[in-house]
């Protein structure tokens, strides 16, 4: 197959096009390099550096081989940043969607792969959450997610195309063959951050709120290695090109874990003391997100291999401690 990967040089995106070219797939990674790497780039994989929002370079992008489907990672994503900077993300995350979308019907992509979030739900009514939960987001990026969605299944509905929305809970760790070397950018998730201070990058790190209704008193968080999500992202596209049908699936590890447990065992595992200091929750951020992974399990057949703590936080070192 011929896959066009939006966002490829990303740090969850070089993992997606690491897999579909082991899985023998044709891949051209198109991006704009501002948070993906050149480092994170594959000989195999053709390169176009170009950006969402010049929609002559994405179209040119598109017609340049016979795409059997585009796989959408190019969106940010920090949570907390929305909250502040919301025209960022209606700019990249809903007008560059709008470019892509418009652009694979100028071109006759028809199957979609889009990079989601579990930020979708908000506010947990129960757990696990499946795909049935209702969606409310509590902060401005999940809303993008969600509105993202909408348009997938109007686009669906009026042009034919068939996606699957692949809702991620907490991507972490890196390649268990160490084959991706690049580090992400001004991360704002817990693992890099952690070790980025491991490494002394960061003289300590923060912990946003300690009197959360949970055990420890800390956030509870569903991490999914980063392996898993691209084995889901290749499991997903077989499904819709095979079955004609467009899906929504939970991504997760089905374990949750608290910041002061991932903490503890990073410290165990680095050997290194690891400063944090407490300071107030951030605005959006729900006690505890843990998935049911179920329907993609017997939809796609899709299961974490690799999501134990100890491989997310192994993994994560080797790549850091480099």
């Amino acid at each position: 197959m011929n896959i066009l990967i939006i966002g490829g040089a990303g740090y969850i995106g070089s993992h997606v096009t690491r897999e579909f070219l082991d899985k023998g797939c044709n891949c051209v990674v198109y991006d704009n390099l501002s948070s993906g790497l050149r480092e994170n780039l594959f000989p195999e994989a053709k390169f176009i550096h170009g950006d969402i929002h010049d929609y002559q370079t994405l179209l040119a992008a598109m017609k340049s081989a016979a795409f059997d489907a585009l796989i959408h990672l190019a969106a940010s994503k920090a949570a907390g940043e929305s909250m502040l900077n919301p025209e960022k993300y209606s700019r990249n995350n809903i007008c560059g969607t709008i470019n892509i979308l418009n652009a694979a019907c100028e071109t006759g992509i028809k199957h979609i792969v889009f990079s989601s979030s579990a930020a979708v739900y908000g506010e947990p009514q129960y757990l696990p959450i499946d795909e049935k939960h209702p969606t409310n987001p509590e902060n401005y990026y999940g809303f993008t997610k969600l509105e993202i969605e909408r348009f997938l299944g109007w686009y669906e509905k009026l042009k034919n195309i068939r996606y699957a929305s692949l809702r991620y809970f907490n991507a972490a760790g890196y390649d268990v063959n160490g084959r991706i070397k690049g580090l992400e950018q001004n991360p704002a998730n817990l693992l890099p951050v952690i070790m980025e201070t491991a490494c002394g990058i960061r003289k300590e790190m923060r912990v946003f709120g300690s009197d959360y209704d949970t055990p420890d008193g800390t956030c509870i968080r569903d991490y999914i290695h980063v392996n898993d999500l691209a084995c889901g992202h290749f499991m997903a596209l077989d499904y819709i090109i095979k079955n004609n049908k467009s899906i929504t699936v939970n991504l997760g590890s089905e374990k949750g874990f608290s910041v002061t447990e991932v903490l503890e065992t990073a410290r165990k595992i680095t050997g290194k003391p690891i400063p944090a200091k407490i300071t107030d929750r951030r605005a959006g951020d729900p006690a505890t997100l843990t998935a049911s992974a179920s329907l993609a399990r017997e939809l796609l057949g899709w299961q974490a291999r690799y999501s134990d703590m100890e491989t997310l936080i192994k993994t994560s070192w080797g790549a850091y401690s480099k």
